[in-house]
């Protein structure tokens, strides 16, 4: 006979959800630590991110200054960004898409 299937399994079940917790928690923490380089212009704009999104540096070249050309300066920093952002995203959803995969949780 089968003794304490329903509430054990209960139990089971949270100690997991909070194993997953403190897991992701912890991969939130590293993605915060990460530095992703996102560059326009072939390197003339540099611009690096955390896996937060936060930007925490923006690099530019003297030669992609040009008084006349703002625009195109703007232009790179933007597509700079852009890029970093884009890997962050991308980063991110590796890093937490491993939490996801075998839960059927609706996003």
């Amino acid at each position: 006979m089968m003794r304490g299937g329903g509430m054990g399994n209960m139990q089971n079940m949270m100690k997991q959800m909070q194993k997953m917790q403190k897991k992701m928690a912890e991969a939130q923490e590293e993605l915060g630590q990460q530095k992703i380089e996102g560059t326009a212009g072939g390197g003339m704009v540099t611009v690096i991110v955390t896996g937060h999104k936060e930007v925490v540096d923006v690099q530019i070249k003297p030669e992609a200054v040009d008084p006349d050309d703002v625009e195109m300066l703007q232009d790179l920093v933007l597509a700079a960004v852009n890029d970093a952002l884009k890997k962050a995203d991308e980063l991110t959803n590796n890093t937490m898409g491993q939490f996801t995969k075998g839960m059927n949780l609706p996003f």
